[in-house]
């Protein structure tokens, strides 16, 4: 089957009068325990049960915790508010990310690399991508991807990095691409530093960096 044309897509701060479109992109089936996209940066003692409501927290503030992408001609059928000029459109995928500053796991790993504390603030991390079904392989994560370094730069990021799997020329499991592929970081401009000694679905997990201040 042949591949099929990149979507046109508007990507937007998820922010809080935008929750449903969240909860329609990280929780679908309405799970009580839905991960929420919160395994980086749980609180203290956190609850499973009520990650939703961190996010939502999150979502209050600025920098928001991920961006969402919509289609950018308002077809489809679950239709949100997700423009800035108010247009109704569908919202198609997902990006989390954060300073390491907010991520109590990264600042904490012993798999990915923390580095040093002074840095946090200004270090950004991509940590995963949700696409729906039936927009995947059309670009969405790529404009997510490439939105998600402009928010960071907006927000005083200096450098933004990432920790995808090597996709090798094979398709990957969604269960094992959520953090993104190496090929498709790469592609956006970030470049390999090393891999790590963690996993995403049995395939190897890299470093990806980009450097905010050459580009």
């Amino acid at each position: 089957m042949s591949a099929q044309p990149p979507l046109d897509v508007v990507v937007v701060p998820a922010g809080a009068d935008r929750f449903a479109d969240v909860a329609t992109m990280l929780n679908p089936n309405g799970r009580p325990q839905a991960c929420w996209c919160m395994h980086w940066r749980l609180p203290p003692r956190e609850d499973a049960n009520l990650r939703h409501e961190y996010l939502q927290a999150l979502a209050e503030q600025d920098p928001a915790p991920g961006l969402l992408a919509y289609l950018a001609d308002g077809e489809g059928a679950d239709v949100g508010k997700g423009a800035d000029d108010g247009a109704d459109r569908t919202v198609v995928g997902w990006v989390g990310l954060a300073p390491k500053s907010a991520s109590r796991t990264l600042q904490r790993s012993r798999l990915l690399p923390r580095g040093e504390p002074d840095t946090w603030p200004t270090t950004w991390a991509v940590m995963c991508f949700v696409v729906r079904p039936g927009y995947r392989r059309r670009g969405v994560a790529r404009a997510l991807l490439e939105a998600a370094v402009d928010y960071a730069r907006d927000h005083g990021g200096r450098v933004v990095e990432g920790y995808p799997v090597e996709a090798g020329g094979s398709r990957v499991p969604v269960s094992a691409g959520f953090v993104g592929t190496v090929e498709m970081f790469e592609a956006v401009g970030f470049e390999r530093v090393g891999e790590t000694p963690a996993t995403s679905g049995k395939r190897p997990r890299w470093v990806l960096r980009r450097d905010l201040a050459t580009g």
